[in-house]
């Protein structure tokens, strides 16, 4: 009995196209929340990337911070951090961005929150010379 090489190419060809239009892992996209508070030389904005962590209740991965002070002032990216007993905000820079001068941090770091507290960023910016926040701005992840 003779058997055609031709169905045979078909079914590799097959199998072939149908591996290749498997659908890859799924990964959970970043998400990007612009912070921006002040005016003029007092004009702070930092950007915060990113993502959900699956399977995980009121859990995000911060994978980055992207910051940059007015002149006068010195300003951080903090989050609501339910633990902080104090004011309530952590720090999620290691340092803050002082002066006009930019700082990018890539962080990598998990933050969570129990179930019904949501979890918050904000821009809290300081004069140079006052501990209290002069300006804000706080966005929702």
């Amino acid at each position: 009995m003779r058997i055609s090489a031709l169905p045979a190419a078909l079914v590799l060809t097959a199998a072939t196209i149908a591996g290749a239009a498997a659908p890859a892992v799924a990964e959970t996209p970043a998400n990007v929340v612009t912070l921006d508070a002040g005016l003029n030389l007092h004009h702070n904005t930092a950007t915060v990337t990113y993502e959900r962590v699956d399977g995980a209740v009121n859990s995000v991965k911060i994978i980055s911070v992207d910051l940059a002070s007015g002149e006068p002032d010195c300003a951080w990216v903090q989050w609501n951090d339910p633990k902080n007993t104090g004011d309530g905000w952590t720090n999620l820079d290691s340092e803050p961005s002082c002066h006009g001068i930019g700082l990018i941090e890539t962080l990598n770091l998990v933050i969570k929150a129990p179930a019904g507290h949501p979890l918050k960023v904000r821009l809290a910016s300081y004069h140079a010379d006052s501990n209290s926040v002069a300006h804000k701005d706080v966005a929702k992840l």
